[in-house]
């Protein structure tokens, strides 16, 4: 294990003997299925749960090549911005000490950052692959929608997450891109990309001469001045490079993130209704009363950010609440998917600081869940809009804090977002 607690399982497992992968360590986020070895989601509730089968993006990682060194600490159940929540403890930041990693994929950018894997996988459901790249100084690609299959992966909003890869260099995540990416039989929700020249790390050539790049000022209201000093230098060294910039307008983003925590913790109540301690998790004992012991069994194998978001999204789906809550949670999704793409027809890839303030101290949001949720304002958007986005490192605070840079693509448009983020890593 690590002295940052990165790993939950370090079990080894092999690859193929070749392959594109052959010579790399990825490590694989805590909630994506691995056959033989414990997936835990990083909740006491799935603590010895072992699954039967592999999921596809590993199955595609070991065809590659690559070795899996374990399986990498997390928000439990991928409910967090700062993998604080774990039931097997919070991670720390190996590159800012006393600070949160990020979360919810804070152990695999953590693993990453340490050199403890070459290269790791997370999930982003609202910005957890996003998020924990930027707090902790590496490159984290949150894939369009459909590119990637999430067969195997432990659902927490199915409309919302992807995986994805977190990597030192945008060319070292979009080689494991490559691997990942395609259409799955199993997962019926993924897509054929449009075609075009060339494999994503073949994107990652730096040429950014002519790229138009829109600013969103609704993203940079309200970030701490140190980001924004730390963004604009990385928007300057850019157009140095060739690029130009201007501002756009996303109206919609002001409602995103309450958007985006009604939808996400609405599917998450459905979702994990199944961990009753009868079909998953641990029995909650049963004394004549299968209610009584669904709650038990609740009540003991689930955290309190999980119960929090399992509650409200209860709430929201109830009678009464639904057309006022999750009704118009939809048609807000649905404008800032316009918006987005609005503002794509005169820029090719929109950018704005990945998280508006730097890195926070351990156990500083943990008691304040609100403020943990607008840290995600940037990065949520994204998911709504089902875009896919790269954050990149942009800098440091004048604390010696990480800052990352967010660009954002049209829909399949990996390649334009990891041209322009391999001119900054």
């Amino acid at each position: 294990m690590t002295a940052y607690n990165g790993y939950i399982t370090d079990e080894t497992i092999e690859g193929a003997d070749d392959g594109p992968l052959a010579d790399k360590t990825v490590a694989v986020k805590d909630n994506i299925s691995t056959e033989g070895v414990r997936t835990t989601c990083g909740s006491a509730m799935l603590e010895d749960y072992v699954p039967p089968y592999d999921a596809t993006v590993v199955e595609r990682l070991k065809d590659a090549g690559a070795t899996i060194p374990g399986k990498t600490n997390m928000d439990e159940f991928g409910m967090g911005t700062t993998t604080e929540t774990s039931a097997f403890g919070p991670v720390e930041n190996p590159v800012a000490e006393g600070r949160v990693p990020g979360g919810s994929s804070g152990g695999s950018a953590a693993v990453v950052a340490a050199g403890d894997a070459d290269l790791a996988l997370g999930s982003d459901t609202g910005g957890s692959i996003r998020c924990p790249a930027a707090f902790c100084g590496v490159v984290g690609i949150k894939p369009t929608y459909g590119l990637v299959s999430r067969y195997g992966l432990v659902a927490y909003a199915n409309s919302l997450e992807q995986i994805g890869p977190i990597a030192p260099t945008v060319e070292d995540a979009a080689e494991l891109l490559d691997v990942i990416a395609g259409p799955d039989e199993h997962d019926a929700t993924t897509q054929e990309a449009p075609e075009s020249d060339g494999s994503y790390a073949a994107a990652a050539d730096g040429d950014v001469d002519g790229l138009s790049i829109g600013v969103p000022t609704e993203l940079l209201d309200g970030a701490d001045e140190d980001v924004v000093e730390t963004f604009w230098a990385a928007m300057d060294d850019l157009e140095a490079q060739g690029a130009s910039y201007h501002e756009v307008d996303l109206p919609s983003v002001e409602h995103a993130v309450e958007a985006y925590y009604v939808i996400a913790m609405s599917e998450a109540s459905s979702n994990l209704a199944r961990f009753d301690g009868v079909r998953y998790g641990q029995s909650g004992g049963y004394d004549g009363n299968w209610n009584e012991s669904f709650a038990n069994a609740r009540e003991e194998g689930f955290g309190e950010e999980v119960k929090r978001r399992i509650l409200l999204g209860t709430y929201a789906l109830s009678a009464g609440y639904h057309d006022k809550y999750y009704k118009k949670a939809q048609d807000a999704r649905a404008w800032v998917k316009q918006d987005f793409d609005e503002a794509l027809e005169d820029a090719d890839v929109l950018a704005s600081p990945t998280m508006p303030v730097p890195p926070m101290k351990r156990g500083e949001s943990l008691d304040d869940p609100l403020t943990m949720y607008l840290a995600d304002a940037n990065t949520t958007p994204v998911n709504l809009a089902n875009l896919p986005a790269v954050s990149v490192p942009a800098g440091e605070t004048d604390d010696g804090l990480p800052v990352g840079l967010q660009l954002v693509g049209p829909a399949f448009g990996e390649r334009e977002i990891i041209r322009a983020g391999s001119a900054l890593a």
